[in-house]
């Protein structure tokens, strides 16, 4: 069975979320998606406020659930969760955590672990040509969609 790993903080699940756990859903083929969203304590040290975790929580669950995958969710209390320790074949990040995937398979290395196959999923980009991201939405200069508000 296949084994998918992906993280983030899920804010506002835009456009750019979505994406990227539809990539995870339909990599992991009928296997299994390991979720990571980040903790309270790990998401304030965000720039903006983030929403509780069972809020980003339930979003990310209702999406995913549209897919043919066992998914679970778990807290991330730092960047790497799970995927430090456990088995798996692929995690799929954005071009703004690659290089946090870059640095977890040299800690998996150092740890005689065999490396995750990373699997990059370009930005979605919003309406002015920019990457959608939580923090623009936060700062209200687009919505979950990519359109300037």
């Amino acid at each position: 069975m296949i084994r998918v790993a992906v993280g983030g903080t899920f804010e506002f699940l835009h456009l750019g979320h979505r994406k990227v756990l539809a990539y995870a859903c339909e990599t992991a083929k009928a296997g299994e998606v390991v979720i990571g969203i980040t903790s309270n304590r790990f998401a304030s040290l965000k720039s903006h406020h983030v929403a509780d975790f069972d809020v980003r929580c339930q979003p990310v669950l209702n999406f995913v659930s549209g897919f043919d995958v066992s998914a679970t969710v778990v807290q991330l209390n730092d960047a790497f969760g799970p995927a430090l320790n456990d088995c798996f074949d692929y995690i799929v990040v954005s071009p703004e955590t690659f290089s946090i995937a870059v640095e977890l398979n040299k800690k998996r290395k150092e740890r005689c672990l065999p490396e995750i196959e990373i699997m990059c999923v370009d930005y979605v980009l919003a309406q002015d040509g920019k990457p959608i991201s939580s923090s623009r939405i936060a700062n209200g200069e687009i919505d979950v969609n990519g359109m300037l508000n």
